[in-house]
């Protein structure tokens, strides 16, 4: 039933023609290929560009090239850090290893992110200005209106309790969201 509901937002991307980023009248554009046809068939999101891009790249239904340059040094790291053990909301469980199965370490630390845990004070106006994990997420990674997929584990003490318009197999640990 989800994938059915993820599946009634995907279709909405605008031909290239009118997105408003191509010069319809460019000879390249033509040669593009069209949204509809390249994500139509990837796991479906309610958000953003309506894409899950970890889960497609999970079940293979992409396969990026890992580096450009044949002397680059692959790097993945699959640990998991807990922020925000102070605040309000639910803790952030940042996954390194979804993060890391896309970009180098090198994009964020010490760029954006000092590398020892700890060292940089994460802020959601930072965030919210485009800076911090702002830079990809609300750009090219899911939008910051998805509080949940971060802020996704429950405090100790505290009811797991999630908005109603959110189904709970999106934000798990193991997001087995659709």
């Amino acid at each position: 039933m989800l994938l059915a509901a993820g599946a009634a937002f995907a279709g909405s991307w605008l031909p290239i023609a009118k997105d408003g980023v191509h010069d319809p009248k460019s000879p390249a554009a033509k040669q593009l290929q069209q949204p509809q046809e390249a994500l139509s068939r990837l796991t479906p999101d309610t958000t953003g560009n309506q894409v899950r891009w970890v889960q497609a790249l999970e079940r293979g239904e992409i396969s990026p090239r890992e580096k450009l340059n044949p002397k680059t040094e692959i790097r993945k790291l699959d640990q998991d850090i807990l922020l925000n053990l102070k605040g309000g909301m639910p803790i952030v469980r940042f996954p390194h290893k979804a993060h890391t199965e896309w970009l180098d370490c090198s994009n964020c630390h010490d760029r954006l992110f000092k590398q020892q845990t700890g060292a940089t004070k994460i802020s959601m106006f930072e965030i919210l200005q485009g800076e911090q994990c702002g830079v990809c997420h609300g750009a090219v990674a899911f939008p910051l209106t998805e509080c949940y997929r971060c802020h996704s584990v429950t405090r100790p003490g505290k009811p797991a309790t999630m908005p109603t318009h959110m189904d709970p197999r999106f934000h798990s640990p193991g997001r087995l969201g659709p």
